[in-house]
């Protein structure tokens, strides 16, 4: 068992190794540090993330250059309306042996045998397709003619969409869209950030990143993200919050029951958690705290309540109803409050629709 010693020196040591990540990325991404906070947290705990944004923002870049730092092997998939299952798991082809001329089949991997998937675009390829990578997010494994072939440890999996674009796209199935563990929004940057990359990309050519950790570390740190304490208090906050999403439970408030047709199932209890402890061993403590659990809360639940006509008719997004079932916990309620920004007058229209 640790002394405190030793678990103030393993905190420290993730601290740094945060740290380190930050400083190399930020050679080549600007003005993404949510962002990567999101999905350096998502990685260690062993989760599956999907990026929604506008074709232009630096979401490919953001994933390759994670790969780089994080030491792990990377893959890119372009999905497309043609692409087959066998083009992402691989196929078994009939090979002969050149002594004996006997014929057997060999299995030959495919672009999903790697640490880190990137899955662009991944709402443009049919269902049949979608459903070869649900099943290597969730068994870590592809099956091939009946025969299972497991992924190294750790197969992560960030998949794009674009969400102004929906002609000849297959929109994921409720089913596939509750593993992956955040949903994050890719937002425009900056006038400062803008300019920061024009001055960056124009002006050099690209950097290449070193690898801050290995793979044996990424998944000690997985190990470590899944043993770290967190109390009984917010685990019940955790599940509370998963349960008021949902209109049929007694719980519910009022809102939940006039705008949501499905609310978030226990895997949104099960990524709430390990975000929290995530976000709380990257910045050095050893006590998971309400601010942890509000932090994560969006990515976790944006994704898992399944609004019906009266909320599209409403203008209801689902990070809305996000923000006012925080507010149902008065230990969350305080926390966010701080968190909140000064409204002015520009931002009186989404204020007045976050409060609906």
């Amino acid at each position: 068992m640790d002394t405190k010693e030793n678990i103030g020196d393993k905190l420290q040591r993730i601290r740094e190794d945060y740290q380190n990540i930050q400083s190399n990325l930020s050679r080549t991404l600007v003005g993404m540090e949510a962002v990567m906070d999101l999905l350096v947290g998502a990685i260690i705990s062993g989760g599956h993330c999907l990026l929604e944004g506008v074709p232009g923002l630096a979401k490919t870049l953001l994933v390759k250059s994670l790969g780089q730092a994080l030491g792990l092997e990377t893959s890119r998939i372009q999905f497309t309306p043609d692409l087959m299952p066998s083009d992402i798991t691989g196929a078994e082809v009939i090979v002969q042996d050149r002594d004996t001329g006997e014929r057997s089949f060999r299995f030959i991997k495919g672009p999903i045998f790697t640490n880190l998937l990137l899955a662009d675009e991944i709402n443009r390829t049919p269902p049949k397709t979608q459903a070869a990578l649900m099943e290597a997010m969730e068994e870590r494994q592809v099956t091939s003619l009946g025969r299972r072939h497991g992924l190294d440890a750790p197969f992560l999996v960030i998949a794009t969409q674009n969400p102004i674009e929906q002609e000849a796209t297959y929109p994921l199935p409720a089913a596939q869209l509750d593993r992956f563990m955040y949903l994050v929004n890719v937002d425009y940057p900056s006038f400062e950030e803008e300019y920061e990359i024009i001055r960056l990309t124009t002006t050099r050519d690209p950097v290449l990143l070193e690898p801050v950790l290995t793979r044996e570390e990424i998944l000690w740190l997985t190990r470590t993200v899944h043993e770290h304490p967190i109390s009984e208090s917010l685990e019940r906050i955790a599940v509370t919050l998963a349960r008021m999403s949902r209109p049929d439970q007694d719980i519910a408030p009022d809102f939940i029951r006039e705008w949501v047709s499905w609310g978030a199932g226990p895997r949104a209890d099960q990524f709430l958690i390990l975000g929290a402890k995530a976000r709380a061993l990257l910045r050095g403590r050893d006590r998971v705290e309400e601010e942890d659990l509000v932090h994560v809360a969006g990515p976790v639940f944006r994704h898992r309540i399944l609004l019906n006509y009266q909320a599209e008719a409403d203008s209801i997004k689902p990070d809305h109803l996000v923000d006012r079932l925080l507010d149902e916990i008065p230990e969350l309620k305080v926390v966010r409050k701080a968190r909140e920004p000064e409204v002015t007058r520009t931002g009186i229209l989404s204020w007045f629709l976050r409060r609906r």
